[in-house]
């Protein structure tokens, strides 16, 4: 499949998606984090890789914050900064509390992880800190 036709189709499925275009939306998000578990994913539709990571976690079963980081560049590396995620791309975090408990990236991408992690089931201590240090 064409990356474009991928992106073409990608963009009917906004649904779970929620865009994060400013530090306001982010720093909005984070405090979001205090009440319950934030799923943040950095995205690249020109990448193959982010595009198939995509259609995984539009099979997740609550919201995504999506960062378009070819838009969002700073954005993103405020992500990194603010978290202390080494910034990759594409890539997804779960956060809890302001703080990630959940990182994973390119082919580590998994909705599995993420619903797991999101405590939309449940997952073990181990398993977290084990996918934190992807």
């Amino acid at each position: 499949m064409r990356i474009g036709i991928a992106k073409d189709r990608a963009r009917d499925m906004d649904a779970p998606f929620v865009p994060i275009s400013t530090q306001q939306d982010l720093d909005r998000l984070l405090a979001a984090s205090t009440e319950h578990p934030v799923v943040l994913f950095k995205h690249d539709d020109a990448c193959s890789i982010s595009v198939r990571a995509y259609w995984d976690l539009a099979a997740v079963p609550g919201e995504i914050s999506l960062i378009d980081v070819e838009q969002h560049h700073e954005l993103s590396q405020s992500v990194a900064a603010q978290l202390g995620v080494r910034h990759e791309s594409p890539q997804v975090i779960v956060v809890r509390d302001r703080q990630p408990v959940y990182a994973a990236s390119h082919w580590n991408i998994s909705r599995d992880a993420v619903t797991r992690a999101a405590d939309w089931e449940e997952v073990s201590t181990d398993d977290e800190r084990d996918a934190s240090t992807d």
